[in-house]
């Protein structure tokens, strides 16, 4: 058939995606192509609430367990790996249903993520050291002399968005401005389908509760010792995965700023601060000519 079609899943931590989305995939036909921005670590199992294998036995999900703990995804590396198993799904006949939370990578299937500007390695080292040696204003003054029109609303005092900036323009050999233009006419990755967004959602009382179940069944089942296993195998190294919560949370109860006892509340307190954030950006960045309730999705 090849349906050009995606419909997306998504919602707040612990709302239930994972098994709304195996009851509507079993009824249509769909294979899971995972939108979390921890389900592809391997090894992240009981912080990341990860689809069990039993639950993936029902039904063939995608983007999960792809890369050690230890080596980081990116937008990039995602959308060119996501669009091959959207693609392999239609041409085989099913449904292709993506799932997840995670804005920084629904993105991709809404809007252009990236550009083609490509920053060598030994320039992006030359930018470094000029910061290390010469200070960040001296990398503003010399992205200003690129950009004699001005810097828009880039952050000056960011020094990760002034190097990234700085290496961009020196790469291309435009100025923002140019870049920001080519960069707006890119077509999304993902042009050419119909995409349809539903958000899975439960009153706030419920969520409260569920985050609660949610942190004492991990603690429960060995989040602790998974930190402690996933440090061994290069944790530390990889920024997204160690920031994760849950996981941040007991790499700090592990070197003694949290205490043992404390270690459920906190996580717990920091899961309700991602909600709220997640919920922000449902709310402002998902067009709302796309958007659908829970009910929509269970009736499509």
């Amino acid at each position: 058939m090849n349906e050009r079609r995606l419909r997306i899943l998504t919602g707040c931590t612990a709302v239930g995606k994972t098994e709304a989305a195996l009851e509507w995939a079993e009824r249509h036909g769909a294979e899971i192509v995972s939108c979390d921005s921890l389900l592809f670590y391997r090894g992240m199992d009981i912080g990341t609430a990860k689809p069990t294998a039993a639950e993936r036995q029902r039904v063939p999900h995608h983007l999960i367990d792809v890369l050690p703990v230890a080596e980081a995804m990116d937008i990039a590396r995602y959308t060119a790996l996501a669009r091959p198993c959207a693609e392999a799904i239609a041409a085989r006949g099913g449904a292709v249903l993506v799932v997840g939370g995670s804005g920084f990578y629904l993105q991709s299937f809404l809007r252009p993520v990236t550009d083609d500007v490509v920053v060598p390695a030994e320039l992006r080292a030359e930018v470094a050291a000029l910061i290390e040696e010469e200070g960040l204003e001296a990398a503003v003054v010399r992205l200003r002399a690129l950009n004699p029109a001005g810097l828009g609303g880039l952050d000056a005092a960011n020094p990760r968005r002034v190097s990234r900036a700085l290496e961009r323009c020196l790469a291309a050999g435009q100025t923002l401005a140019q870049l920001s233009a080519a960069f707006a006419a890119k077509p999304s990755a993902f042009a050419g389908w119909d995409v349809e967004i539903f958000e899975l959602a439960v009153p706030p009382p419920e969520l409260d509760r569920r985050i609660e179940r949610r942190v004492a069944a991990m603690l429960a089942t060995g989040l602790v010792e998974e930190v402690q296993r996933l440090r061994a195998e290069g944790l530390e190294r990889n920024p997204s995965a160690v920031r994760a919560i849950g996981y941040r949370e007991t790499l700090a109860m592990l070197q003694g700023a949290v205490s043992p006892g404390a270690l459920g509340a906190v996580i717990a307190a920091s899961t309700r601060a991602l909600v709220k954030k997640q919920r922000t950006w449902f709310r402002t960045q998902l067009p709302a000519h796309w958007r659908g309730s829970a009910q929509d999705f269970k009736l499509t």
